[in-house]
C-alpha cells in the first residue's frame, strides 16, 4: 500500500501593514510641549513645531522635527494640532493669530486651566469649523512616552477614537471622559486641588519641624507613614461622599478641630504663618456649628461645596 503523499501548503500570507504615523504639530515648547513633540519625532510621526520664543525648538530639529515660523504655518502643516501651554488665555491668543488656517482641523488642547474655559475654547473652534477635544496630562514630563505617561481626554467620542492610535505614541494610558469639553479639565483641577493642598501641608509641616530643630530629611521617613494611611481608606471616603453617609464612630470632625488647633498653637507660638491651618479650622469649625461635630470627615465635602457665609 503506497502511502499517499503529503500536500504541500504555502502557510505565507502577506503581513498587515499598520498606516503610517500620522502628521502631527505641536504648538507651544515649554517643557511639557517639548516632551510631546520629543516623543511624536521618535514614533515617527512627521512632526511640525512653533514656539513664541525662537530657539526652544533647536533640540527638535536636530531630532528630525520642522519647524514653523507661524501660527498659521504651523497649523496649516497638520490635521492634527495639540497645542500646550501655560493657560488658555496663551492658547487662545496663539490659535486666534492661525487665523483661517483652523478651519477643517482638529484642535486638541493640552492646556491646563479651568473646565469652563475649556468649553468655551471648544464652542469657539468649532464655530470656526474646526473640530476640537481638550485633554488634561496627569504625570510630569519625563513620564512622557513611558508607561507612566497619564492622559485623559474629552469631547466628541468619535474624534477621540478617530486620532486615538496617535495619542498612543505618547505612552502610558489615555482614558476618554465624555463629550463633555470641560469633562478633562475638571478631572485636573480637582486632581490639582489635592495634589498641591497636599504639597502646602507638607512644606508647612517642614517649616513646623525645622522650628524645633528637625530636619526635613528626619521628618520625611514619617511623613511616608502618614501617607500610607490614606490609600486604604481614600476608596471608602469617596463612597461615603458620593452616598452622602457621613460616620463618625471612629474619628469625628471635633476630634478633628482639636487637631488642627493643636497644631495652630504650636505654629503661633514659632511666629509662623497659620492662614492655611485657619482656614482649614474655620471650615471644620462650620461644620460643627451647623451640628454635624459628631459626623465623619467626609461631611467636609459638603460643607466645602457651599461658600462660606
Amino acid at each position: 500500500m503506497s502511502a499517499t503523499p503529503e500536500t504541500s501548503t504555502d502557510a505565507t500570507t502577506d503581513a498587515t501593514t499598520s498606516p503610517a504615523p500620522a502628521p502631527v504639530t505641536v504648538l507651544g515648547l515649554g517643557p511639557m510641549g517639548r516632551a510631546l513633540a520629543s516623543t511624536f519625532v521618535a514614533a515617527g510621526h512627521p512632526t511640525t513645531v512653533w514656539n513664541r520664543t525662537e530657539g526652544k525648538a533647536d533640540e527638535l530639529v536636530a531630532q528630525g522635527a520642522t519647524v514653523a515660523s507661524t501660527p498659521a504655518e504651523a497649523v496649516a502643516a497638520s490635521e492634527l494640532v495639540v497645542i500646550c501651554v501655560i493657560d488658555y488665555a496663551a492658547s487662545d491668543s496663539i490659535l486666534e493669530a492661525a487665523g483661517d488656517a483652523i478651519k477643517g482641523r482638529t484642535l486638541v488642547n493640552l492646556t491646563a486651566d479651568s473646565p469652563d474655559r475649556a468649553r468655551t475654547a471648544a464652542t469657539w473652534a468649532t464655530e470656526r469649523g474646526a473640530d476640537y477635544l481638550d485633554g488634561t496630562i496627569l504625570t510630569p514630563t519625563v513620564t512622557i512616552g513611558t508607561p507612566a505617561a497619564v492622559f485623559l481626554f474629552s469631547g466628541p467620542e468619535a474624534l477621540y477614537e478617530t486620532h486615538r492610535a496617535t495619542f498612543a505614541s505618547l505612552g502610558g494610558t489615555a482614558t476618554y471622559q465624555g463629550a463633555d469639553h470641560g469633562r478633562a479639565a475638571a478631572y485636573d483641577v480637582a486632581l490639582l486641588d489635592f495634589f498641591w493642598t497636599s504639597v502646602s501641608g507638607l512644606m508647612h509641616a517642614f517649616a513646623l519641624a525645622r522650628k524645633e530643630d528637625i530636619a526635613a530629611r528626619d521628618l520625611a521617613p514619617f511623613a511616608r507613614g502618614i501617607l500610607d494611611l490614606l490609600p486604604p481608606i481614600m476608596d471608602q471616603l469617596a463612597g461615603n461622599v458620593d452616598d452622602g453617609v457621613y460616620p463618625g464612630e471612629d474619628s469625628h470632625i471635633i476630634s478633628v478641630a482639636a487637631g488642627i488647633e493643636h497644631v495652630i498653637h504650636a505654629a503661633d507660638d514659632r511666629g509662623m504663618d497659620t492662614g492655611v491651618l485657619r482656614a482649614a479650622r474655620a471650615v471644620a469649625q462650620r461644620a460643627i456649628d451647623e451640628g454635624h461635630g459628631t459626623d465623619g470627615i467626609e461631611r467636609l465635602a459638603e460643607v466645602l461645596g457651599r461658600p462660606a457665609a
